[in-house]
């Protein structure tokens, strides 16, 4: 299976199991693929932007405060928030929403049901994966913070 990648479609997404998915008539979803339109993904962008900026505020907080190297595994926290967030955003897929069984490509606040237990599937799958990618990215940058020099 080969992946492709369009400027009008986004970057390349990885394969989730299951058959061929194809858009729900009538929307853009896309099961295991995509959830969610321009306004979740602005949201879930900016959720990245405040983890990064909250991971970073508390690494100084805590080289300034010259607790142990240790201590500094605590970024891993807000690093896995931002990492899911911005994981999210590229991916226009939000793993609570697939949890839910719900998508949404209207304004914020309104959703509409995964009526397919198929599709509800792929979409846990994916909400799966990317748990587990932010999760590696967020001990990743904790390991980093507990290993460098401060």
């Amino acid at each position: 299976m080969t992946l492709s990648t369009s400027a009008a479609t986004g970057p390349p997404v990885a394969p989730v199991a299951g058959p061929p998915v194809a858009p729900v008539a009538g929307s853009e979803y896309r099961p295991g693929v995509c959830n969610i339109g321009p306004a979740e993904i602005t949201r879930r962008r900016r959720a990245g932007h405040i983890g990064v900026l909250v991971t970073v505020v508390l690494l100084v907080a805590l080289a300034a405060l010259h607790v142990p190297p240790l201590a500094r595994l605590l970024v891993a926290l807000p690093a896995a928030g931002a990492a899911s967030g911005y994981l999210q955003a590229v991916l226009r897929f939000c793993a609570g929403f697939a949890a839910r069984g719900i998508f949404n490509f209207d304004q914020l606040g309104q959703s509409e049901q995964v009526a397919d237990p198929g599709a509800h599937a792929r979409d846990r799958s994916r909400a799966n994966q990317i748990l587990l990618a932010s999760l590696g990215i967020g001990i990743a940058v904790g390991v980093v913070a507990v290993i460098l020099p401060l």
